[in-house]
């Protein structure tokens, strides 16, 4: 029987020990790790153990899609193993100072980063996450408390024997990792309750997971990985810049959280913008659910294709995670901006030559990444130079946009006198 208390008591404790371990030898607890992925026996075992999962969702009747995000193969340990020596190889935020300063009286100040202490991580069909948030917990000095989806409980189990034979051979806490192998789903709600030892939620699946993580948890619970995205043409854009942006948005990998959902095109160059990238899109096979105005204009162009659909009122956001993309033409940049921020909150972006205008769209979009000229698809920890990521938050507390190393701790303040007392 599952006793999440025991659990929560152990990784409680684990944090403590890892939170004071030096970054030499939490990096030689994950280069163990990776070598362990690597080992022909530990592969095995583990490969073993994700080919029952498979079969076990193919006998479920899990989508093609689905069984493939379950799925480990030699070279997809291998990859994963090369992540985790990638973490070993980032900075280590822990003990950082900052904002030093002293004051008038004599007192020495500054802000030390520390590890947020227990993460608990709800995650569902992707094993590799197991290993993922292991690594950047491990070297942020953070324990965890990890969740898959029932359809990987097998892999999820096996994995976490590989990491904390592993740490145990490092000399870290072999607790400081720790998986709940039980698929009983009561057991997620609570480990939402499970505010004694566990500092942070992140759940990293679904709507429904975030809203069901949300109602139940007495933790705080850091959101992210949904939300619409859009790309905004300007009336000023470089429109050769236009389709292969849109395309790279839309079509590179249409089933993550930061792909394009929704097109607003200024009015004064639809007519310019809407046949080119149209027939770009169709050629990838993206289905185009566009409103009336853009509707004339393409089949003005003689676009005349069940690929293209008149846009539902409910086309306009939605997050696809597929190749449809939702168009409007906007009269205006304040239009567009009103559009965004009913819908937006993840990825949004702006194709414009007006440097003012850019600025106005970077003031003005409260979204967790806003580019300029750049696809959304880069709204991503590896990407944007922080190497990899726990997760994307779309909240506002504690962070913001892709989730690393950094952003896995908290600070204290320290303060140092000679004998200072206050009057």
């Amino acid at each position: 029987m599952t006793n999440l208390e025991e659990i929560g008591a152990r990784a409680r404790a684990a944090g403590r020990r890892l939170a004071l371990m030096p970054t030499e030898r939490k990096n030689a607890a994950l280069e163990a790790i990776a070598a362990a992925l690597l080992d022909d026996t530990n592969a095995a075992e583990v490969l073993a153990a994700n080919a029952a999962d498979v079969a076990a969702g193919r006998d479920a009747g899990l989508s093609p899609a689905l069984i493939d995000r379950m799925t480990l193969t030699p070279q997809r340990l291998a990859a994963i193993a090369a992540d985790t020596r990638a973490v070993a190889r980032l900075p280590d935020p822990v003990g950082e100072r900052f904002d030093a300063t002293v004051l008038e009286n004599g007192l020495r100040v500054h802000k030390r980063r520390v590890p947020l202490g227990v993460v608990g991580v709800i995650y569902e069909a992707r094993p590799n996450v197991t290993v993922d948030v292991a690594a950047l917990c491990l070297k942020s000095g953070n324990a965890a408390i990890l969740r898959g989806g029932k359809g990987i409980t097998r892999s999820c189990a096996a994995l976490t024997r590989l990491i904390q034979q592993a740490l145990a051979q490092t000399g870290l806490p072999a607790d400081a990792i720790q998986v709940i192998d039980n698929p009983d789903r009561a057991l997620v709600e609570q480990l939402l309750r499970l505010d004694r030892y566990v500092d942070v939620i992140i759940p990293r699946g679904g709507a429904g997971l975030h809203r069901f993580c949300r109602e139940k948890a007495t933790i705080p619970v850091i959101t992210g990985g949904i939300g619409v995205c859009h790309i905004y043409v300007d009336q000023a854009a470089d429109l050769s810049m236009v389709v292969p942006i849109v395309h790279n948005a839309k079509v590179q990998r249409p089933s993550v959280c930061n792909a394009l959902d929704t097109l607003l095109v200024h009015r004064a160059v639809a007519a310019e913008v809407l046949p080119a990238v149209a027939r770009d899109l169709l050629a990838s096979n993206v289905e185009l659910r566009v409103d009336e105005e853009a509707m004339s204009i393409l089949r003005a162009a003689g676009f005349d294709t069940p690929q293209i659909v008149p846009a539902q009122e409910s086309d306009f956001g939605v997050e696809f995670m597929a190749l449809i993309l939702s168009v409007r033409v906007v009269a205006s940049l304040d239009e567009a901006l009103d559009h965004i921020a009913r819908f937006g909150d993840h990825s949004d972006a702006i194709i414009t030559r007006d440097p003012a205008t850019a600025e106005a769209f970077v003031q003005a979009v409260d979204s967790s990444a806003v580019f300029v000229n750049a696809s959304t698809r880069f709204n991503d920890g590896g990407q944007l130079g922080l190497g990899a990521e726990i997760a994307i938050s779309t909240q506002k507390l504690h962070a913001r946009g892709p989730m690393a190393l950094r952003e896995l701790t908290s600070y204290k303040w320290v303060v140092e006198g000679d004998g200072h007392v206050r009057a």
